[in-house]
């Protein structure tokens, strides 16, 4: 995929390894010292002057420095972004609507949102309460080594399905589902949530749709990245994998199958208007 030396968004919030930093000693606790040191007989503006020359402490946020390809990954991730915004923008005002572009937060092992804590081993994904996309960078790794889906287009189809929750979102369609949840029983809830996932497959295939025709971003071998990742986070798949067997009735996110046709079906029209999965018959 075509991505380096493009524009990157501006709305990516980057919480991994180092960042920030803090005055050691400073604050409350100082003054503090500084009465114990005054009450013991000493001179608290000893206490005070060497808070002031104080130099600032790097925290850690993660526990390490980003590495290169930390920092690479950050780089690809507002890359592809900003693809989605210049996309979304652009087919919502034809709509006679305002794309309100969401944030994205790239975290190590955890971090909090409005929809509660965000691990890295719940995958990315987004929150409709704050209008945020998450996303551990080495869920990129689990992509590749375990899903057996490598490549920089499948880790691209991952931030535009997520951003494809947020179109859902502006569209009334979250809250919809959320209604639902309240009053269906939670085979027929699930039902609706594959539905929904479907969509959001549909979704990032049409924004694909438009890249590639106004920026050529597509290279050889790309649409088989952009499948294979599809495949390889369907219901059916990951329970097999991990259990030995399918069960549909629990699935949430809808078959390796169902996976790939939306997708590509956003991918070869590029109409936002033919991706009504929850009024289609056959999934």
């Amino acid at each position: 995929m075509k991505w380096r030396g493009r524009r990157q968004s501006e709305n990516v919030v980057d919480r991994r390894g180092a960042r920030g930093t803090a005055v050691v000693g400073g604050g409350i606790g100082v003054l503090i010292l500084a009465m114990i040191v005054g009450l013991l007989g000493g001179d608290p503006r000893q206490v005070m002057q060497q808070a002031g020359q104080a130099k600032p402490a790097a925290v850690q946020n993660g526990g390490k420095e980003l590495s290169q390809q930390d920092i690479e990954r950050g780089e690809f991730v507002g890359t592809v972004l900003a693809d989605t915004e210049d996309v979304w923008t652009k087919l919502f005002a034809q709509s006679g609507l305002k794309y309100e572009k969401p944030q994205l937060e790239l975290f190590t092992q955890t971090t909090q949102s409005a929809c509660g804590t965000a691990s890295s081993a719940a995958g990315p994904f987004y929150c409709p309460a704050d209008q945020k996309v998450y996303l551990d960078t080495a869920f990129f790794d689990q992509l590749d080594r375990q899903l057996n889906a490598p490549g920089d287009f499948a880790q691209a189809y991952v931030v535009a399905h997520e951003v494809g929750h947020h179109v859902q979102n502006l569209l009334g369609k979250t809250s919809e589902l959320d209604k639902a949840r309240q009053r269906l029983p939670e085979v027929e809830y699930n039902k609706l949530s594959v539905r929904l996932e479907l969509q959001a497959d549909f979704y990032a295939g049409v924004m694909f749709h438009h890249a590639q025709r106004e920026k050529r971003i597509l290279e050889e071998g790309d649409i088989e990245e952009g499948l294979r990742a599809a495949a390889a986070i369907g219901d059916d798949t990951l329970q097999k994998r991990s259990t030995g067997r399918a069960n549909q009735e629990s699935f949430t996110h809808g078959s390796s199958a169902q996976r790939v046709r939306w997708f590509m079906k956003g991918l070869e029209t590029g109409d936002p208007g033919q991706g009504d999965t929850f009024a289609a018959e056959q999934l």
